[in-house]
């Protein structure tokens, strides 16, 4: 199976996914993906499923905004090559132990689809985090600045001692990629291990030096001579992001290969 082929089983897999309040799929609606062979796991307690529509080079912040309206540097940012995923684990593992996730809690998970239409039943799996946006609908709901975006990294942070435990940011994350952490009485979220490691001069977060795959490559996108920042600018191939059209210009960007 090439390329275009895993992008168009994606795009098809999640273009009717409707997200849930109640944080699990119903009934219902899995009778029907069941009936078309498809599998959904990887939804926490207390989250819900993304609504993502992968499309091609739509919804990234172009070279010229990057330069004029994000000038961060380094402007961190994850490239996920999602035909590499083998749902090992490691690197929700390598998550939880480095910044103390609680077993309810998620700074990054795996869905996963079964194509049982496929001779080899193949499987494919999707790792997804916070999106760390250039224009985050989290940071513009809070009303407390809880959670803002560092002005010189571009990571999406969170001052816990600011939260007040409204949930508004949560609400608004088109990612789902936060929760309420019961001990600190806050929200949490991946930081791309800005605490943990980042800002102890370590270069690389810890989900993607667990990986033994390659899946994630996390690395400076204003630096031409970085592998994400080669692989987005790269010509002639599909590189995207999840739900384009919230406008929310991620820095979590999706390719194959």
């Amino acid at each position: 199976m090439n390329w275009k082929e895993i992008f168009m089983n994606w795009k098809e897999f999640f273009k009717n996914l409707k997200t849930e309040d109640q944080g699990f799929v119903p009934e219902d609606t899995r009778r029907e993906f069941l009936k078309i062979g498809l599998i959904i796991t990887g939804v926490a307690a207390g989250g819900s499923l993304l609504n993502v529509v992968s499309v091609v080079a739509e919804g990234l912040a172009t070279s010229e905004e990057l330069h004029r309206e994000y000038p961060y540097k380094p402007h961190y940012s994850m490239v996920l090559r999602v035909d590499r995923c083998i749902d090992c684990e490691r690197c929700v593992e390598a998550c939880r132990q480095t910044n103390n996730v609680p077993e309810y809690g998620w700074r990054t998970k795996i869905l996963e689809r079964v194509d049982a239409k496929a001779v080899d039943q193949q499987r494919l799996f999707m790792p997804i985090l916070c999106n760390h946006c250039n224009n985050p609908p989290c940071v513009r709901v809070c009303p407390t600045k809880a959670t803002y975006k560092d002005k010189q990294t571009g990571i999406v942070k969170m001052a816990s001692y600011k939260c007040i435990g409204c949930k508004s940011c949560m609400s608004a994350c088109p990612y789902d990629a936060r929760y309420f952490n019961e001990e600190k009485r806050a929200i949490d979220k991946c930081d791309f291990c800005w605490e943990s490691r980042l800002s102890k001069g370590i270069k690389i977060t810890a989900c993607a030096e667990a990986c033994p795959a390659g899946v994630r490559i996390f690395g400076d996108l204003s630096d031409p001579n970085s592998e994400v920042y080669k692989i987005v600018h790269q010509m002639g191939k599909a590189v995207w992001v999840l739900k384009p059209e919230t406008g929310a210009k991620p820095n979590v960007f999706y390719t194959i290969g």
